[in-house]
């Protein structure tokens, strides 16, 4: 069977989101939402290590659904500072288990978008995984990430501007299991050097439920 890939709009809540859904070769095993970067710092869902992220997890299995949040391209509305962006986040999974309600989910996020699939963790708890990417410790808002119960798969940079090593382990250590924490070798915070392997740890990962 050959590969799917389908350009949509989807009713989110103050508009149409642009949305990006693309289906492994062969059947579907699970379902994955990947969200991106901040959409006021250039962030969307054509970002190098989205597309990287959403490859990797159709490679394993999965179909995947991309979008751009409110305000982003063809998003209708205006940014919303990370409140509304969950919203449409929230949107774009429910239409995609709607979709695969026979099959098993996952979140995954890069940078701001690692924020973004933590807190869609909290509610939709029966996920498989949830797939931190580049979390930004800068952000001190977040107690919520104790509160995610299903498996953490936070995947770094070894020199994250916006997430270094040392603030990582030592946030990380602080959250309660299931979790893991995979880096990378790499310069910086976009894996530019390095995304061939970040991709593979991603694949690695997979969209199931299981740790390495």
């Amino acid at each position: 069977m050959p590969r799917r890939i389908e350009s949509l709009m989807l009713d989110g809540p103050v508009g149409k989101i642009e949305a990006i859904l693309e289906e492994p070769d062969g059947d579907p095993i699970a379902v994955a939402l990947v969200c991106h970067p901040h959409p006021q710092h250039g962030g969307t869902m054509h970002t190098k290590v989205v597309y990287r992220t959403a490859r990797a997890l159709r490679s394993g299995g999965a179909a995947v659904l991309r979008f751009h949040y409110r305000g982003v391209n063809l998003s209708e509305g205006i940014y919303d500072h990370g409140l509304g962006e969950i919203e449409d986040g929230r949107a774009c999974l429910t239409w995609l288990r709607a979709r695969y309600s026979h099959l098993p989910f996952c979140i995954a996020g890069f940078s701001f978008g690692s924020r973004i699939a933590l807190k869609l963790a909290v509610d939709f708890d029966t996920a498989t995984k949830v797939i931190p990417i580049g979390y930004p410790t800068r952000y001190k808002e977040r107690e919520y990430i104790h509160s995610v119960k299903v498996p953490k798969i936070f995947i770094q940079s070894t020199n994250d501007e916006h997430g270094p090593r040392e603030d990582l382990q030592a946030f990380y250590d602080t959250l309660p299991e299931p979790k893991e924490l995979k880096w990378v070798e790499s310069k910086d915070h976009f894996f530019v050097d390095a995304l061939d392997r970040f991709e593979q740890t991603v694949l690695e990962t997979g969209p199931l439920g299981r740790l390495s």
